[in-house]
């Protein structure tokens, strides 16, 4: 079930966010709402989408139980805002 009301690929489950990292070099992961700090992200990753093709751009609705492996994540410890924003190289966090 889709939460996010956005145009960039949205991760329903932490297996699936596995999936995408093992797979694909640069991946750009936004865990987030549908509020004012979060909406200009993705509106930007829109953008980027089409100027960066080697990097796959991915959003996470927060409030989603599946999102703890990215709210969790011990280089999320010190995020105090909204979007959490996570960058994978090679499958490991940039």
């Amino acid at each position: 079930m889709k939460y996010l009301r956005t145009n960039i690929h949205e991760i329903e489950t932490a297996e699936e966010l596995q999936k995408i990292i093992d797979e694909n070099e640069n991946v750009m992961v936004c865990c987030g709402r549908m509020g004012p700090m979060c909406i200009p992200v993705y509106e930007i990753m829109e953008e980027l989408e089409e100027e960066r093709p080697e990097v796959k751009f991915y959003s996470m609705a927060f409030d989603s139980p599946e999102s703890g492996v990215i709210r969790n994540a011990p280089e999320c410890r010190g995020f105090m805002g909204l979007p959490f924003t996570m960058y994978y190289k090679s499958g490991k966090v940039a």
